[in-house]
C-alpha cells in the first residue's frame, strides 16, 4: 500500500533530444515522471551552441536550449553528465550545459571544474528523506575526465588486457579480461562511504560496459558494481550501452546494468549510413539498418527500455520495481500495461540477458510493474 509519506524516485537511461521541440519527446511518459517527487535521468548531448568538436570524438551533436526546461516539464529533478560526450564540444560547451540544466531547476552531478567538484554529490531532499545521486564515467575519450586543474566528469576507469588463446595461431579471436582503475575505484568507494550516514538512500550512475553487443557485461562492471553496493550504494544506475542489460541483485541491492536509451534522437542520412565510422559500429548488431524517415536509428532491441522505480517507505527496505517501457520509432518512450505485448518481450528480454549472462534477478509481474528477485532467494 503507498502512503502519502512515501517518497517515489525514478530514473532513466540516456536522454538526448536533438529536435527543435524537445517536449515532444516526452509526451507519452510525462504525466507518469510527472508524479515523482525526485527524478534522474542521463544526459548525452551538450546544450550549447559555443565550442568546437573535438577532435578524438566519434559521434556527436547537440539538443537545442529549448531541451532544459522541456525536461524539468517532463518531470526530471537530476541530470548526470558523466558521461563520454561531456566535453565533445569543449569546457565552455560542458558549462553552458550545466547553466541550462540549473537554470531550469534541475540539479546536475558528475561533472565539475575540477575532479573534486566532478566528486560532488548532489543530494535531493523530499518528505524529509534525503537521496544522494553520484556519478561517474567509463566510456572517456582522451582528455574527457577532470584532474586537479582540468574540468571533465569523474571518472571510473578500466583497463583491457587480451589474452591470446592459442599462441601458434597467430591472428585468432583472444579473450577480453577488463579491470578497474584502483584509483578510481578507491575514489568511488571513498565518495559514496563519506555521503552514506547523511541521507537515507544512495543512487550510483555508471556510465559503462559494452554497446550495442547484446547481453554480454565487462568484467569491471562486476567488480565496480559490487565495490559501490559494498561501500553503501543502494542502487546502481548503469548506462550507455543503448540496449537493455541484465540485472544483478546483490546484497538485496539491485545493479542495473544498463536501462538502455530512454529519449534518444539520432537522425541518419545516406553519408552518414555511408561513413567508416557507422559501418564499423554496426558490425555490433548485424540487425542495425538505418532508416532515413525516422529519429530513432538504433538496433531493433535499443525498442525495448525501462524506467526504475524505487518507493522510499519509513521504517521499511526500498521497493525497487521496473516499468517496461517501448520507445518508437520518432524516439517517444511509452510505458507499458502488462496486457500489452510489448511488455512480455522487455520482460523476456530481461530474464534472457540476465541468464546468459549468469546474473541472479527474476522478474516478477506485479500489476503493470516487475518485482526484482534473486534468484537464489
Amino acid at each position: 500500500m503507498s502512503s502519502s509519506d512515501d517518497v517515489l524516485l525514478y530514473a532513466v537511461g540516456d536522454v538526448g533530444p536533438s529536435r527543435p521541440d524537445p517536449d515532444t519527446l516526452f509526451d507519452y511518459v510525462r504525466p507518469t515522471l510527472q508524479q515523482a517527487d525526485v527524478a534522474f535521468m542521463q544526459l548525452e548531448l551538450p546544450i550549447s551552441e559555443r565550442g568546437a568538436r573535438l577532435p578524438q570524438v566519434r559521434h556527436t551533436d547537440r539538443s537545442p536550449k529549448s531541451a532544459a526546461p522541456a525536461f524539468r516539464r517532463a518531470g526530471f529533478t537530476v541530470a548526470s553528465l558523466a558521461g563520454n560526450h561531456c566535453m565533445d564540444w569543449g569546457a565552455e560547451a560542458m558549462f553552458d550545459t550545466v547553466n541550462a540544466l540549473r537554470e531550469s531547476g534541475l540539479s546536475v552531478v558528475g561533472v565539475g571544474a575540477n575532479i573534486i567538484e566532478a566528486r560532488q554529490p548532489v543530494i535531493a531532499e523530499a518528505k524529509g528523506r534525503r537521496i544522494a545521486f553520484l556519478a561517474y564515467s567509463s566510456i572517456l575519450p582522451m582528455g574527457f575526465w577532470a584532474e586537479e586543474n582540468r574540468p571533465g566528469c569523474a571518472p571510473m576507469r578500466a583497463w583491457t588486457l587480451y589474452e591470446q588463446v592459442e599462441h601458434d595461431q597467430p591472428g585468432t579471436p583472444a579473450r577480453i579480461h577488463t579491470f578497474p582503475n584502483r584509483d578510481d575505484l578507491r575514489a568511488l568507494t571513498e565518495d559514496i562511504a563519506k555521503v552514506r550516514d547523511q541521507v537515507d538512500f544512495v543512487a550510483v550512475s555508471l556510465h559503462w560496459g559494452i554497446h550495442f553487443i547484446p547481453g554480454v557485461i565487462a568484467d569491471y562492471q562486476r567488480d565496480v558494481g559490487r565495490a559501490a553496493i559494498d561501500a553503501g550504494a543502494d542502487v546502481i544506475l548503469g548506462h550507455h550501452a543503448h540496449i537493455l542489460k541484465g540485472v544483478d541483485i546483490y546484497k538485496s541491492k539491485p545493479i542495473f546494468y544498463s536501462l538502455c536509451n530512454f529519449a534518444m534522437d539520432l537522425h541518419m542520412d545516406e553519408k552518414h549510413a555511408r561513413s567508416k565510422g557507422f559501418r564499423e559500429i554496426q558490425k555490433l548488431h548485424p540487425e542495425w539498418e538505418p532508416n532515413f524517415a525516422i529519429t530513432y536509428n538504433f538496433p531493433p532491441d535499443s525498442r525495448h527500455t525501462a524506467i526504475v522505480k524505487c518507493v522510499l517507505k519509513r521504517g521499511e527496505p526500498p521497493r525497487i520495481t521496473l516499468l517496461p517501457t517501448c520507445i518508437g520509432p520518432m524516439s517517444q518512450p511509452e510505458i507499458l500495461k502488462a496486457a500489452d505485448p510489448r511488455f512480455e518481450e522487455v520482460r523476456a528480454y530481461l530474464e534472457r540477458h540476465t541468464a546468459s549472462q549468469g546474473l541472479n534477478a527474476r522478474y516478477i509481474v506485479q500489476g503493470d510493474e516487475l518485482l526484482l528477485e534473486a534468484v537464489d532467494a
